[in-house]
């Protein structure tokens, strides 16, 4: 039996120093063109070069990406399998105590990319100048202003949640399929505003078909510096910004786990990635997995705060 033992210690050690030996599937829980899907096609096109192996994007959309989440904490633990998951999994697992998995147990974070502020966008021809303004038309008729999400118990609908909270108004909440949906009916004057996901919110907000209110970190956004945070336009303790990372199934070895998540970091910092990342209008977050697991732990109960506050309905 002991020889037995060591020899499959033998086998499996032999398997992960050859990793990546065959193509690589990374699960999307978002739609092609959202925010998340954007990134994580960069991050595949980047980790295929450097491991020299096929990384292919499969898109598993729907349920605020949970059915992706699902599927990924119960695959083979190989590294074969890996998750892109937003922070809408952390906002998921504060808010949905009846999800066929749970992430904080069912999966490993490995490494963040990116955590990146959402823009508030109107309509360009909208009465509303500043978030001031937005508050303002907001409550004059409480109730009937709307704001869309990319679906229910996204990021952004938690941003929004958190916003009318804040700004003490009435909002109806629009969920579409995916991000680009929402501006477009955020550019045709149907939606009142959105808190849009930066790759695809900033280059409409650039173009002038939109016109962008704030962001939601505390501090402004590097890529488009000129626009003032929410936190300055008198909501000072506003803050929402969405993270996005890699995620294994649990089962995969503590060893594997770290190696993975090495060389994902080293991928973050080739200056090809960071190039590629800046195009895609996010902020490149370089953290270590246990920065990762920190950050995401933490999150969860932020939101779980949130969602109490709130009396939101997830489910």
């Amino acid at each position: 039996m002991r020889l037995f033992a060591l020899a499959l210690a033998l086998i499996s050690g032999i398997a992960q120093a050859q990793y990546p030996a065959k193509p690589v599937r990374v699960v999307i829980g978002y739609a092609a063109g959202s925010s998340t899907d954007i990134v994580g096609r960069v991050m595949a096109d980047r980790l295929s070069t450097y491991w020299k192996q096929g990384v292919y994007v499969e898109t598993k959309a729907g349920a605020a990406g949970n059915l992706a989440a699902d599927a990924v904490a119960k695959s083979t633990g190989d590294g074969y399998t890996l998750l892109f998951a937003q922070n809408g999994l952390a906002i998921s697992a504060a808010a949905l105590p009846n999800l066929p998995y749970r992430a904080e147990t069912d999966l490993v974070p490995l490494a963040p990319v990116a955590a990146t502020p959402h823009i508030l966008i109107v309509a360009s021809e909208s009465k509303a100048k500043n978030v001031q303004d937005l508050i303002a038309l907001a409550k004059a008729e409480p109730g009937k202003i709307a704001f869309a999400s990319s679906g229910v118990g996204n990021s952004d609908h938690l941003c929004g949640e958190l916003f009318n909270l804040m700004a003490g108004i009435q909002a109806i909440h629009v969920p579409y399929k995916g991000g680009a949906p929402a501006a477009v009916d955020v550019m045709g004057g149907r939606i009142g505003y959105y808190f849009a996901g930066m790759p695809v919110g900033l280059p409409l907000a650039k173009s002038g078909k939109v016109r962008a209110l704030g962001v939601t970190s505390k501090t402004r956004f590097a890529g488009y510096p000129e626009l003032p945070a929410i936190a300055e336009q008198g909501l000072p303790q506003y803050e929402a910004t969405l993270w996005q990372g890699f995620f294994a199934p649990a089962s995969l070895s503590a060893d594997l786990s770290a190696r993975i998540a090495k060389d994902i970091q080293a991928v973050m910092a080739l200056p090809e990635t960071k190039e590629k990342l800046a195009g895609a209008s996010v902020a490149i977050w370089e953290g270590t997995q246990a920065d990762f697991r920190r950050a995401f732990l933490a999150d969860i109960e932020k939101w779980r705060g949130v969602v109490k506050k709130t009396g939101l309905k997830l489910e």
